[in-house]
């Protein structure tokens, strides 16, 4: 091997003069700060980063106390809706419900179902009370402002107070064309001929009913009782009297199905076995 075979690949002067330049360059280019993007650049990066799932401001541009306001704007509209057309929360108002339900609790109340089905007895609903049966909740005492007022809608959404006075809570009893009666030999109240055995939800120490009753359920009407049968204005409050204490289907608001509050009673508003007997609904019509 000669001499300038043992050279060949060797740095030359000038090679290193360009290599010394390009570091120099880049060097210097980091101390250069790079041009701002464009507005429009910036955006399409935020568009970019929402479309890929790791971007979910609602207004990227704008901090998040700008945003607050309209969240909760629409987190108030969406409760608002849904109280409105599919699920509403009623605060127990009275103990005409004891012991299934007590007074300040929170009930969670299905206004779709009853769309789609029959109601069924030994249900628990909410209705319209007005000019139906006697009054029996206390009437709210009335907005002292626009503010305060504002704050109570908020609430009743919620189910955080007293919805109306004229919303009840009561058990569904008879339906259209049933005969209810109460009392028989053994102080037992009966749907078409049928005694009910009503331990499992009646108050404890009270009777099936003081004030004895035989009727009949008109068409599209209902028989309702509250649980606490010495503290609820109920059915029995308008015998006698025009409309006979009988609750119009179309006054329903919806059916009560679950506790929700407080979080210690979380449980399901479920019909007593005693409502499932085959023998109520191969009787109606048949009993005297």
């Amino acid at each position: 091997m000669t001499m300038d075979d043992a050279v060949v690949g060797l740095p030359t002067d000038a090679s290193l003069d360009v290599s010394e330049a390009g570091r120099a360059s880049h060097r210097a280019a980091k101390g250069v700060k790079p041009p701002r993007s464009s507005r429009k650049e910036r955006k399409a990066k935020d568009t970019a980063r929402a479309s890929s799932g790791r971007h979910r401001r609602l207004l990227p541009n704008r901090p998040f106390w700008q945003e607050l306001p309209i969240l909760i704007i629409v987190a108030l509209l969406a409760a608002y809706l849904m109280k409105t057309f599919v699920f509403q929360v009623f605060f127990i108002p009275s103990g005409s419900m004891e012991n299934t339900l007590r007074i300040n609790d929170r009930v969670l109340v299905d206004k779709v179902s009853y769309g789609f089905r029959d109601i069924k007895r030994g249900e628990v609903i909410v209705f319209n009370a007005q000019g139906v049966l006697s009054p029996e909740n206390s009437k709210p005492l009335p907005a002292s402002n626009a503010i305060d007022g504002a704050i109570r809608s908020v609430q009743n959404i919620f189910g955080l107070a007293q919805n109306s006075e004229t919303d009840y809570i009561k058990r569904v009893i008879g339906l259209p064309g049933d005969r209810i009666a109460c009392c028989d030999a053994q102080g037992r109240m009966t749907i078409n001929g049928v005694p009910l055995d009503e331990q499992s939800y009646l108050y404890p120490g009270d009777a099936a009913s003081l004030t004895p009753f035989d009727v009949l359920v008109p068409d599209k009407k209902l028989w309702v009782m509250g649980d606490h049968r010495s503290a609820s204005a109920d059915s029995r409050s308008r015998i006698g009297t025009p409309g006979g204490g009988f609750v119009p289907q179309d006054r329903l608001v919806g059916r009560a199905f679950v506790v929700t509050f407080p979080f210690n009673s979380l449980r399901r508003l479920s019909i007593p076995e005693t409502f499932k007997q085959p023998a109520i609904e191969a009787q109606k019509g048949k009993s005297k």
